[in-house]
């Protein structure tokens, strides 16, 4: 059952509660008719078809839903009679598919958005060099812009997603930072032209910087992110069905899990605990390859008579191989995420939330 013919229905053609409780003969408006053969159908099937829908079609069958009233036996068979009469059709036409969905998605997520996913899926579209320089580490990227006009790298910034668009920002000389905030600021609609201009430029640096050769992407530590950013439990789920294919593979990715940089963002009482459990040895081995900054969480949960004293012992080591400071490192990470496994701390983002 379709909704899109429907997103633009005037509200009058919309019966209301009363009048479906009063006057069976008028008939439900195309999302009413949907909402209610959802609400006829068990919740997993319900939530199955929800899933599918765009956010503006959730909204617009939810607030039907919430509207409805008692509903009464002739429209609960009007509802499934137009469901009966979508899937009686011989076939879906695939003429106008593509206009189709590139309106749905443009009512969905935007024109520029829209235009990416369609870049995605399209049969024998084009890639754009633009779905590549997604992927790239801002570092590589903001090399490739860096002498480029301000208003260049405002489009480019608007573009890609927001956190590397910020850490691109952030690694722009300070003259050139307002200059791109003020153009971001005064941005509207950001015509195909200029889409197609900085996809050539990226062609044409991306080639310059890499060649021809294709790109490294992907490996245990970007699969590893993704699963510490992921909500739930994917790593009890995942990584045991890798390793029933490839146990090599999924004791790498293990590895990447946990990283000690992950570390710097537990809080005191976390931190503490962890602490409590550390070799004083191998605690200094850990930070005396990092920078004061870095260093701070870890003070931040001793006392200060501690933490001067692991101060001396760190001035007082002699020089360390990067071996040896991986090793120290690795030791610690191990005994977090023990901790971790039984409860005592979160690392990451657990279910998508700290706790």
């Amino acid at each position: 059952m379709s909704l899109d013919t429907d997103i633009d229905e005037p509200k009058a053609d919309t019966v209301t509660t009363g009048q479906r409780m009063g006057a069976p003969e008028n008939r439900l408006s195309r999302v009413d008719r949907a909402a209610v053969f959802l609400m006829l159908l068990n919740d997993d099937e319900a939530t199955s078809l929800l899933g599918r829908l765009s956010p503006p079609e959730l909204e617009k069958l939810g607030a039907a839903m919430m509207a409805l009233g008692d509903i009464d036996q002739p429209h609960m068979a009007e509802a499934l009679a137009d469901f009966a009469g979508e899937a009686s059709r011989e076939m879906l036409p695939q003429r106008g598919r593509t206009d189709r969905v590139r309106a749905l998605l443009d009512k969905a997520l935007g024109p520029t958005r829209a235009e990416s996913m369609m870049q995605r899926i399209e049969p024998d579209a084009a890639p754009r060099t633009l779905e590549v320089a997604r992927w790239l580490a801002p570092t590589v990227l903001v090399k490739l812009i860096l002498d480029e006009h301000p208003q260049v790298i405002a489009a480019l910034l608007l573009l890609i997603e927001p956190e590397p668009a910020a850490e691109i920002l952030a690694m722009l000389p300070l003259d050139l930072q307002s200059l791109v905030v003020e153009r971001v600021a005064r941005s509207g609609a950001i015509s195909g032209q200029a889409i197609a201009t900085i996809d050539t430029l990226l062609s044409q640096r991306i080639s310059a910087t890499f060649g021809t050769a294709a790109l490294v992407l992907g490996g245990p530590r970007e699969a590893a992110n993704l699963i510490n950013l992921a909500a739930g439990e994917l790593r009890n789920t995942v990584l045991p069905t890798i390793a029933s294919r490839d146990a090599p593979l999924a004791e790498r990715i293990e590895e990447e899990l946990f990283t000690f940089e992950m570390l710097f963002a537990l809080d005191p009482m976390a931190m503490g605990r962890l602490l409590r459990d550390v070799d004083s040895e191998k605690l200094v081995d850990a930070l005396k390859g990092l920078k004061e900054p870095e260093r701070a969480p870890f003070f931040a949960a001793m006392s200060s008579r501690a933490a001067d004293g692991v101060k001396d012992e760190i001035e007082l080591r002699g020089r360390l191989s990067k071996a040896d400071v991986a090793a120290a490192q690795k030791a610690i990470v191990e005994i977090a995420r023990g901790l971790a496994d039984a409860g005592e701390i979160v690392i990451g983002s657990g279910n998508g939330e700290f706790v």
